[in-house]
């Protein structure tokens, strides 16, 4: 059995056949015959042209406007913040147990499980 591809036609192709269908040269079914498409979709063609031609010069024309979050300093400066963070971690990481755990506090605004699980201590140890 035969798989059917389905055509898939480009807009320059869409907009020849629609150009031709109001010249009117030829019938739509000879112009559906030469190019290969059903007679119905040279009708539908012919009368979306002029329904979609005022947006060919609706278009507004110079550059686009720049997106702020694609400035090319932001990847930088996260790149810096991660970092600093980075080497912050390290630094926290290095130092005793026994430290860390004075930073724990039962009066912080903090629980003592959050307070233990940002400075890496386990809560066995307090």
């Amino acid at each position: 059995m035969r798989a059917c591809t389905r055509k898939h036609f480009s807009g320059a192709f869409k907009a020849k056949v629609a150009l031709e269908a109001i010249r009117a040269v030829k019938t739509v079914n000879e112009m559906a015959q030469d190019y290969g498409v059903h007679p119905t979709q040279v009708g539908q063609r012919k009368k979306e042209l002029p329904e979609h031609a005022a947006d060919l010069f609706d278009a507004k024309r110079g550059p686009t406007p720049a997106d702020p979050s694609a400035s090319p300093e932001r990847p930088y400066s996260e790149i810096g913040r991660l970092k600093m963070e980075l080497d912050w971690l390290k630094k926290v990481w290095a130092m005793p147990v026994a430290v860390r755990t004075g930073w724990v506090s039962p009066q912080a605004p903090l629980t003592l499980t959050r307070q233990c699980a940002l400075t890496g201590v386990t809560r066995s140890t307090i």
